[in-house]
């Protein structure tokens, strides 16, 4: 697995108007709320244990730091959330992926939902501009919103240290598409208090095992038949 922080200029060399042969992996995430038992930066550590798996398993890909302050105004009136906003957001990746011309391509790596339209927008300007580049989401089929079995089972597999179950709390479990309307325009708090949405106090190790194992081979599968 390759870090492109760990790399020199030298390691990268090639001549002149000519690709290198490695497509970059670019991690995004978010530093925000995830309820009173997750880490702010849960999003973040899930987009970088995707990148990594996917460059563990494949020489091409190089992986590069994270972007760990996303999109997160639904979430801003919790302490600790940081965001950059939608505009920002857009910004900043098509500045990013049009600095990486020397690569053969670019992989978006998203794990926070909210960054979604923001990546989209940019990734239609850069598809315009004939860059070579996919938006992958880290998804799982039927997983909860946000900070609920599945967000919780994945860091209790990733990262147990950071978990503290004593403190999870159910959130409000109604589906995505009931809730939508009010959290994009007055924010969680406004359906959850607890910044919940979903179950978390029945998260396991082992549920999140087979979570990010399925959430790899996704993003991996979308990846291959992208470079074909």
């Amino acid at each position: 697995m390759t870090r492109l922080g760990d790399l020199t200029t030298a390691d990268l060399d090639a001549e002149s108007g000519r690709r290198l042969p490695l497509t970059l992996v670019v991690p995004i995430g978010s530093l925000e709320q995830h309820g009173p038992h997750l880490p702010l930066d849960t999003d973040t550590r899930i987009a970088v244990a995707v990148a990594d798996a996917l460059a563990s398993r494949d020489d091409r890909l190089v992986v590069a730091p994270p972007i760990g302050i996303g999109a997160s105004g639904e979430h801003q009136s919790f302490a600790g959330t940081l965001s950059i906003g939608q505009d920002g957001l857009e910004f900043v990746i098509i500045e990013l992926v049009r600095s990486a011309d020397a690569f053969d391509g670019v992989v978006l790596l998203n794990a926070h939902g909210g960054n979604g339209a923001a990546l989209a927008r940019a990734v239609e300007r850069l598809h315009a501009e004939a860059r070579h580049v996919l938006l992958v989401p880290c998804t799982v089929e039927g997983g909860d919103a946000h900070a609920g079995h599945t967000e919780t089972s994945i860091l209790l597999h990733l990262c147990p240290d950071a978990v503290d179950m004593a403190r999870a709390v159910r959130g409000d479990q109604r589906p995505w598409r009931e809730i939508a309307p009010v959290v994009l325009t007055d924010g969680i708090a406004a359906v959850s208090p607890s910044g919940v949405l979903g179950d978390p106090t029945t998260a396991t190790a082992s549920d999140g095992a087979a979570l990010f194992a399925q959430m790899v081979d996704r993003a991996r599968r979308s990846v291959e038949g992208w470079r074909r």
